[in-house]
């Protein structure tokens, strides 16, 4: 069925083509305002974006900034936390590997997290070694070293990231709890308007709500607006924390989002996402993605760009 579905549009037949033969047949402008009205179903306006989605895809194009590649790769960035807020953010590492083949499992903890550092979505978790499927693990995880992200939303930072394998201990929300919250800050240069973070995913039906600074809810998405006046859920005790950390992690960075996690009342940081579902969000209404939209700074991406011409040409 989803062969089908992808046989009946050209354009979703050409980013078939695009991610399994890791080339981009079409100049990347292109394929991103391809990739934007496939996704969202309206044009896209690189020259006066405006909502956050647009001004996502902009930076896509021409905020290359050569940081970005070490940032989104899950082992290279524990050495950027390392320096500039500290080890103790980092989630322990047991390993790293080229291939599964090189892991000996007999050597793993009882629980553990296998990820792959240069894509989305590579992740096993396992809390029982004992009935741990490795061979679904091995499957799971070869295929996405073979995976290249860039040529599935044109999100460059990821082109030449190194396919690697990672395990960091298992950590969840505390005693008692199979789940692991995230928070995730929105960040725009050093500015972090607020926190999303999911409620209720152990009783399979999650729900997603914006914070502020102040814990007042933000009605960024349609369960937050139909919320009740007065919605809160209970305000994490680290998470002033939290933010003054997401806060000096973003700094001169137009927009990311930053990951972390809470576990046993220690923090965690998690990973850096420049664009959230690959500046096509849905979960985020019109009126708020103008509204967030202003808070990017394209001068400082354009500066950031211009500065690396001037050094090249030097």
């Amino acid at each position: 069925m989803k062969f089908i579905n992808i046989a009946k549009d050209p354009v979703k037949i050409l980013f078939y083509l695009v991610r399994k033969s890791k080339k981009m047949f079409l100049p990347e402008d292109i394929f991103v305002k391809l990739l934007y009205k496939s996704r969202m179903g309206r044009k896209l306006y690189l020259d006066n974006p405006k909502t956050m989605n647009e001004k996502l895809q902009w930076l896509k194009l021409y905020d290359r900034n050569p940081l970005y590649q070490d940032l989104v790769d899950k082992y290279e960035v524990r050495n950027y936390i390392q320096q500039n807020i500290g080890e103790q953010y980092l989630v322990p590492l047991i390993g790293v590997w080229d291939r599964f083949d090189e892991i000996d499992l007999s050597k793993l903890p009882d629980k553990f997290v296998l990820k792959t550092t240069h894509d989305s979505g590579g992740v096993v978790i396992c809390t029982d070694k004992t009935n741990f499927n490795f061979e679904g693990a091995k499957k799971k995880l070869s295929k996405s070293l073979r995976n290249n992200y860039y040529y599935h939303g044109c999100e460059w930072p990821y082109k030449n990231v190194k396919p690697r394998i990672i395990c960091e201990k298992y950590i969840s929300d505390g005693p008692g709890s199979s789940m692991l919250t995230d928070y995730k800050f929105y960040c725009f240069d050093g500015n972090v308007d607020s926190v999303m973070l999911c409620i209720d995913r152990e009783k399979g039906d999650p729900k997603f709500y914006f914070f502020d600074k102040l814990w007042k809810l933000k009605r960024y998405n349609i369960r937050g607006k139909n919320a009740p006046e007065e919605f809160t859920i209970p305000k994490p005790d680290c998470i002033d924390e939290m933010f003054k950390l997401a806060e000096k992690l973003s700094k001169n960075i137009p927009f990311v989002r930053i990951d972390m996690y809470s576990s046993n009342d220690k923090i965690y940081f998690g990973e850096f996402t420049f664009y959230p579902s690959s500046g096509c969000e849905k979960n985020i209404l019109d009126e708020y993605q103008i509204k967030l939209g202003d808070f990017i700074n394209l001068k400082l991406a354009y500066n950031i760009k211009n500065r690396e011409d001037n050094n090249e040409n030097n």
